[in-house]
């Protein structure tokens, strides 16, 4: 079975990464595994974000549609 990630390279500062290597080991995974939890976090929140912003705060009436 191949592996269907994608490779690429990182530059990244050396006092960031040895801040990356040290929340990786204090969660007991790889500075690869917690680049990735990282990323997946980011994606979440973004994603929930925007789906807030698209829904009416509670008790509010939904927004009118759109003039076509």
């Amino acid at each position: 079975m191949a592996d269907d990630r994608k490779a690429f390279l990182l530059r990244t500062d050396p006092l960031l990464w040895r801040e990356v290597e040290k929340w990786a080991a204090d969660e007991l995974r790889s500075v690869n595994g917690q680049i990735e939890f990282i990323l997946r976090d980011a994606v979440r929140r973004r994603k929930g974000a925007r789906a807030s912003q698209d829904a009416p705060a509670s008790g509010e009436p939904p927004p009118p549609p759109a003039a076509v």
